[in-house]
């Protein structure tokens, strides 16, 4: 099999060209940052570009006109490498920022640059999440869109599992704790957002079954079985909990009362999630290649008891999958198929493990040296250029509990920003 154009390469090397000039909007020169050698202030400037091109996606999508971003990054064919870059900060973030976090000598006065890298994988998945709805950005991711979709899967994985703890911690800034301690928890918060946003992007995916490639249809329905995943999301519902004896469902970054005459509206969220299923079961893609072993037949006719009524009303199509599941009912299960296909694998995860594998300690030591140890000059600088950044966005976009986030750690901090400047991220 050919070797990838969009390689990565190990996290030592700090080369971040940046997305390409702001006036122009144009991700021509985007390239994945790898996190670590020197300060690294075209990384800054990249992620400030990042930034801009997201926020002028949502603003082009609200407004309903023709959406340049989405057109720039096929065209200069950079959705690849938004994947490569956005696994390339999960991995950091599963590697390196725990070794940071346990280092006893590292007690940082301000923790807004690590935050930063925390943000980054916040910020791809939601520009990616704004363009995936059209169908050629799907098509553009090439090869890396079974990447992206292990990526899904390890999201919606934890999604699931974070479900059966209490879910995510709440929003509300620690009265006590150091520094990193409350980075972790911003951190947490911002991976339960991060999920749901995956879901989203997840379900644009399977809205192109028609057009993916054999290996990604095997991944998504033998290898993850997606369609077993969804159904315990549903089940689950991360997004919606009981507080006070009140229905609250997670919305634009935050815990939100439902009122009860809303309360059998479908959430955005879980339409997203009887999209998929819809798409990931009747697609003639995927009927001809799922295989309904009697634990997959077992997990599916779980959604009989969702399909009600005021549930058909709002989605109509999802009359087809009632008849589906009806038939399943009275169907044998399928053995498991044990055909052997020649099939490609995701390889961007992999390649960046095993290109640094043993180096973790030794990239947040020298992280914490030379990048997250910057001089008040520095971070005055970087606070400057994040409280600049656009903020005339519809709610609910962009002032999610992550812009919350930043506006506290930086304001908190009296010695990095001007005292009349406020965060407005």
């Amino acid at each position: 099999m050919a070797a990838r154009t969009h390689a990565p390469q190990p996290l030592y090397n700090c080369r971040a060209p940046d997305f390409g000039p702001a006036g122009d909007r144009g991700p021509q020169a985007c390239q994945h940052p790898h996190l670590s050698a020197g300060r690294c202030s075209r990384w800054n400037q990249q992620h400030e570009n990042l930034e801009k091109l997201n926020m002028q996606a949502i603003l082009d999508a609200t407004a309903s006109q023709g959406e340049p971003i989405q057109e720039l990054l096929v065209t200069h064919r950079k959705i690849p490498t938004l994947v490569v870059e956005l696994i390339a900060v999960e991995m950091w973030k599963q590697k390196v920022f725990p070794v940071l976090c346990r280092l006893e000598d590292f007690k940082p006065p301000n923790t807004f640059p690590i935050y930063m890298v925390l943000h980054h994988e916040a910020s791809i998945i939601n520009l990616l999440e704004t363009v995936f709805f059209h169908k050629e950005v799907c098509e553009s991711a090439e090869d890396t869109i079974l990447d992206l979709v292990d990526y899904c899967h390890r999201k919606l994985t934890l999604l699931v599992a974070q479900s059966g703890h209490g879910g995510p911690p709440e929003e509300e800034e620690s009265q006590y704790g150091t520094p990193m301690q409350e980075l972790q928890k911003q951190a947490e918060l911002m991976e339960f957002e991060i999920a749901l946003k995956a879901l989203s992007v997840l379900r644009y995916i399977t809205d192109c079954m028609d057009s993916l490639s054999l290996s990604t249809l095997s991944r998504m329905l033998s290898t993850h079985n997606l369609p077993c995943l969804l159904v315990e999301l549903l089940e689950h519902s991360p997004w919606s909990r009981q507080e006070g004896g009140k229905l609250q469902q997670f919305e634009s970054g935050r815990w939100q009362t439902v009122s009860p005459s809303e309360q059998q509206k479908l959430s955005k969220l879980d339409g997203q999630v009887w999209i998929a299923l819809y798409n990931l079961l009747l697609s003639p893609e995927a009927r001809a290649r799922y295989c309904l072993t009697s634990f997959a037949k077992g997990q599916l006719l779980k959604l009989r008891a969702f399909l009600t009524d005021t549930l058909l009303d709002q989605l109509p199509n999802l009359a087809d999958l009632q008849g589906f599941l009806a038939h399943l009912a009275l169907t044998e299960a399928q053995p498991p198929k044990k055909d052997l296909v020649l099939e490609q694998i995701p390889e961007i995860w992999e390649r960046l493990e095993r290109e640094n594998r043993g180096k973790w300690q030794a990239i947040a030591k020298h992280q914490l040296r030379h990048v997250f140890s910057p001089s008040e000059q520095e971070l005055r600088l970087q606070a400057r250029s994040t409280a600049s950044s656009p903020a005339h966005l519809p709610a609910g976009s962009a002032k999610s509990s992550t812009g919350r986030s930043i506006e506290r750690l930086v304001s908190r901090q009296p010695r990095v920003t001007e005292p009349s400047e406020g965060c407005s991220c």
